[in-house]
């Protein structure tokens, strides 16, 4: 509202609608909560009348993430608020849409295609274009072309492959595009000194409070999907454009279609259609957010003296306590988060942070990467693991004997970080909920 306080002092406008217009600045209603509600509703059309009434010409409205209030109020878990946030959105689109003489077009842009007969009841010429229509489809992001002229002009042609793999993948239609926010902000950040290290943007931009919703229902057998997903893989999933924030969770095929249209999935290929459409995950970036949810579940469910009895077993080089001790963590917290080796992963991730410890995951070491890193800094020890998944619990032994083998192979354990002076290396193998922890004899 502030951009437009030179409106109050026109006198073109009419002094009712400027009289409106400091009670929506201020937020001065006088404790008359259904004339707030109202004003609110029509105050954009308000808006377009005193533009009007200056300029003599019809307004152009850009509603940018119009579902943000929405997807908040539901995430709130009240659903007398969200009744209320819905009621709210349908007046304000309704009178600045479709009772506005004074409205010459408007775009709108948001995650969800909300259904029509929530909030755009009524409106005529309606045009809907969502990730996937080809219409516009360049639009929604930057091509790979313009990440190259873009890196070209920083002199930075040679962070383009990086930045493939991190913030690329998602296809729009029949239009393969980076995400700009991540683009922009990876170049910013070189650009003002700091590391070529890519990070994760999207986590500071979201909530994330859909996929950890979908994460954590019970109500969904969607393990084999998750593991497809995680290992790189597609999978095929019906999916809907239209829904209703208090719809999502009402089907899986509804979840997948959110996670789709906010970005945490993409289709698979250009060509397909809604009813069957292949899904996966874009990018490194997006991978990280599932692992995160993976790893934030189980951390809820830990039981935390086996945590304990597992990691001392560890430090203690006792094999044996630690592949049992492992084997009943995994028996007591994994539901359907089971059998790929990025939930073991994720898994163990989750029993060293959650008791203090830094780690360096898939960390280079030697003549490649080490699974995982674990860093106890005031006792200056480290522990050193690589992980196999095996066929069937008979292969465990020969899986951790390969384990230790690679470890020796690429020559993981010849250095340690400055300052530690201890380390103590594992070759571990899961199979299902059983796990084989095997020490590697210097």
């Amino acid at each position: 509202m502030q951009k437009f306080t030179f409106l109050e002092t026109d006198e073109k406008v009419d002094p009712s609608d400027i009289e409106l217009f400091h009670h929506l600045k201020f937020n001065d209603w006088g404790g008359d909560k259904n004339r707030r509600y109202t004003a609110i509703k029509d105050s954009l059309k308000t808006l377009s009348r005193m533009l009007h009434a200056v300029y003599g010409k019809r307004v152009i409205l850009l509603i940018d993430e119009y579902d943000v209030p929405l997807a908040k109020a539901h995430a709130s878990k009240d659903p007398v608020y969200y009744k209320q946030m819905l009621d709210v959105i349908r007046g304000l689109m309704g009178s600045s849409l479709k009772t506005n003489e004074y409205l010459k077009f408007a775009v709108i842009t948001g995650c969800l295609r909300i259904s029509k007969e929530s909030i755009f009841t009524g409106l005529n010429n309606f045009r809907c274009y969502s990730v996937l229509n080809k219409s516009f489809s360049k639009y929604f992001g930057f091509t790979s072309e313009e990440v190259k002229e873009m890196l070209d002009y920083y002199d930075l042609s040679d962070k383009f492959d990086i930045i493939k793999e991190w913030y690329d993948g998602y296809i729009f239609g029949d239009t393969e595009v980076f995400c700009p926010w991540d683009v922009t902000s990876y170049i910013s950040s070189i650009l003002e000194g700091e590391d070529d290290t890519p990070e994760n943007y999207w986590i500071n931009t979201s909530s994330n409070s859909i996929l950890d919703d979908f994460v954590n229902d019970p109500n969904f057998e969607i393990s084999n999907k998750f593991e497809a997903l995680l290992d790189g893989e597609s999978i095929t999933q019906d999916v809907i454009e239209e829904l209703t924030y208090d719809q999502m969770s009402a089907s899986e095929k509804n979840l997948w279609s959110v996670l789709l249209m906010t970005g945490y999935v993409s289709k698979a290929e250009k060509a397909g259609k809604k009813d069957g459409l292949k899904l996966r995950i874009p990018n490194a970036e997006i991978t990280c957010l599932f692992k995160d949810a993976v790893v934030e579940r189980f951390n809820r469910t830990l039981d935390r003296s086996l945590a304990d009895a597992f990691i001392n077993a560890m430090w203690n080089r006792d094999e044996e306590t630690a592949g049992n001790t492992l084997s009943d963590i995994l028996w007591d917290s994994i539901s359907y988060f089971d059998y790929g080796e990025e939930y073991y992963h994720g898994m163990l991730n989750g029993i060293f942070t959650s008791r203090g410890y830094s780690l360096d995951s898939n960390t280079e070491a030697g003549l490649g990467r080490l699974d995982l890193r674990i860093k106890d800094r005031p006792n200056r020890r480290i522990i050193l693991l690589e992980f196999k998944r095996s066929s069937s619990e008979n292969a465990l032994e020969k899986d951790c004997d390969e384990a230790i083998a690679q470890i020796r192979a690429k020559g993981y354990n010849k250095t340690m970080p400055y300052g530690y002076r201890q380390q103590v290396v594992y070759g571990i193998a899961f199979f299902g909920k059983t796990a084989m922890v095997k020490l590697m004899q210097e």
